[in-house]
C-alpha cells in the first residue's frame, strides 16, 4: 500500500531578469536545471534586450512548467519609460521607502502610476509576443498603497489572464513576529488580495522567501522554513544572480545572490523538496 502524500506544486521564482547580465545566466542556468520554475523581468533593466530574451524563451521552453511574468518597476536606481511621471528624484524613480510614504500618505498619482506601468506592459508584450504569464512587484511595490489599485487596473486591462503575486503567507502570529519584513508583507497583502479578489484577479495563495539580505545568512537553513506549510500554488521568491560591475552598480544585493544560486544549484536542494513532499512540477 502507497500511503506517501501528493506532492504540492510550488512556484519557486526568481526575481530581476533584466537586471545584469550575471543575474540573466545564474536564472537561466538554474530554469534549464529544472531548479526554478518562474523569473519575472524588468523591463526597464539595462540587460533586457533582444538576445537576453532570445535567451530566456529558449531556457524556459525545455521546462515543462516555467512561466516567465513581468516585473514592475516603480522605485530607483531605475528611470520610468514614460516622459511625464512624477515623482522622480534625478530623472530616476524615488527609493522604495519614499515611494511607501508617499502612498501612504495618498501623495501619490494613481494615473501617472497606471499610465507607467500600462508602458511597462506593452513593452514585456513587445519584447516576448505576448503577455507574462504573471505580475509581480520589484520590492513589493505592487502591495504599496495607492500603486496597488493602479497595479490591478493595468493588469486587468492589460494581462487579463495573468495571475499577480501577494505577499502574505498563513501562519500564527508568533511565528510571524520573529520575522519582521515578512509580517510588514503580511499586513501590506491583506489589502491587495482583497482588492484581487474583488477584481476577480487570481494570486498565490502563499508567499515565502522575505528576509533579510544584508545580514547575508544561511540561504541552505532558510529554504527549509520556507517550505514548511507553503500551500498548493504557494510562491516562494529569490535572487539568484552572478555578481558583474552592472549589478554592482545598481543594488546592494550582491554576493548573497550567488549564495542562493549555489544551493539552488546544489546536490542538497532536490532532496529538500522531496523530503517536503514538494515538487516544482
Amino acid at each position: 500500500m502507497n500511503d506517501a502524500a501528493p506532492l504540492r506544486r510550488i512556484w519557486l521564482c526568481a526575481d530581476d531578469y533584466g537586471l545584469s547580465p550575471g543575474v540573466n545566466r545564474a536564472i537561466r542556468d538554474l530554469i534549464e536545471r529544472g531548479r526554478l520554475n518562474a523569473t519575472s523581468v524588468m523591463v526597464v533593466g539595462p540587460a533586457i534586450g533582444r538576445d537576453e530574451v532570445s535567451a530566456l524563451q529558449t531556457a524556459a521552453a525545455g521546462s515543462p512548467r516555467c512561466s516567465i511574468g513581468l516585473h514592475v518597476t516603480l522605485t530607483a536606481p531605475f528611470r520610468p519609460l514614460t516622459m511625464h511621471f512624477q515623482p522622480l528624484n534625478g530623472g530616476m524613480f524615488l527609493p522604495f521607502p519614499k515611494v511607501l510614504r508617499a502612498g501612504l500618505l495618498r501623495r501619490l498619482d494613481p494615473e501617472i502610476i497606471h499610465a507607467e506601468l500600462m508602458v511597462q506592459l506593452a513593452a514585456f508584450n513587445e519584447l516576448f509576443g505576448r503577455a507574462p504569464d504573471f505580475v509581480d512587484g520589484h520590492q513589493h511595490a505592487q502591495l504599496f498603497p495607492q500603486v496597488r489599485d493602479a497595479f490591478l487596473t493595468a493588469v486587468k486591462a492589460g494581462a487579463p489572464n495573468a495571475w499577480v503575486r501577494q505577499g502574505g503567507r498563513n501562519q500564527p502570529l508568533a511565528k510571524r513576529l520573529g520575522t519582521p519584513k515578512a509580517l510588514f508583507l503580511d499586513i501590506l497583502s491583506a489589502q491587495f488580495r482583497r482588492r484581487a479578489s474583488r477584481a476577480n484577479i487570481a494570486f498565490n495563495p502563499g508567499f515565502a522567501g522575505a528576509y533579510d539580505f544584508s545580514q547575508q545568512p544561511d540561504f541552505s537553513a532558510l529554504m527549509p522554513q520556507f517550505l514548511d506549510g507553503l500551500p498548493e500554488g504557494g510562491l516562494i521568491m529569490c535572487h539568484p544572480g552572478f555578481v558583474d560591475e552592472t549589478l554592482a552598480s545598481l543594488d546592494p544585493l550582491t554576493v548573497q545572490r550567488e549564495r542562493e544560486h549555489a544551493f539552488l544549484g546544489g546536490e542538497h536542494f532536490p532532496h529538500l523538496l522531496a523530503a517536503n513532499k514538494v515538487t516544482l512540477g
